[in-house]
């Protein structure tokens, strides 16, 4: 009888364990998708960004273009000449910051996206162990049943004695 009972109270045990497992891994599921859902808001804003850099880039060079043709086209005047490679100085200065913002754009997107496979892969786990965790709780129900069940049994026919 006392073995039958610790075998019961083990089986107790050893159910609430796992459900407590389960739940703590739904819990970490829920937190994961929260920040792989964050990070997706993040790669959007960083695709954007790199967008209105690539279009910066874009007008920067057309304005490089414009302004060497217009100095290869032999402007006379000293002080047209000058504005121009002021302008070209500028618009260079412009250029670079606009490639190197976009190669910081580009790196973080890429970073974001390595991130972003990475919560993928871990929520996918965690799923995988709460399907696991799932099914050992639902055996262990059954086992608990089955004990419950020839406790009973044993008691009643105890009882009958």
């Amino acid at each position: 009888m006392d073995k039958f009972k610790e075998k019961l109270a083990y089986v107790r045990a050893d159910l609430d364990a796992a459900v407590s497992r389960a739940e703590k891994q739904e819990e970490e599921a829920k937190v994961l998708e929260a920040d792989l859902l964050q990070k997706d808001h993040e790669i959007t804003s960083l695709k954007n960004r790199l967008q209105l850099a690539e279009e910066s880039l874009a007008k920067a060079e057309d304005h490089i273009a414009d302004a060497k043709s217009n100095l290869d086209e032999g402007e006379t005047t000293k002080t047209v000449g000058e504005s121009l490679m002021r302008k070209v100085s500028l618009l260079e200065t412009e250029l670079d910051s606009a490639e190197r913002n976009l190669s910081d754009t580009t790196e973080k997107l890429r970073q974001m996206d390595i991130k972003a496979e990475q919560f993928e892969r871990k929520v996918q786990q965690l799923e995988s162990e709460k399907t696991n965790y799932e099914v050992k709780v639902e055996e262990l129900t059954v086992k608990y049943d089955e004990v419950k069940k020839e406790m009973e049994e044993t008691l009643k026919g105890l009882e009958d004695m």
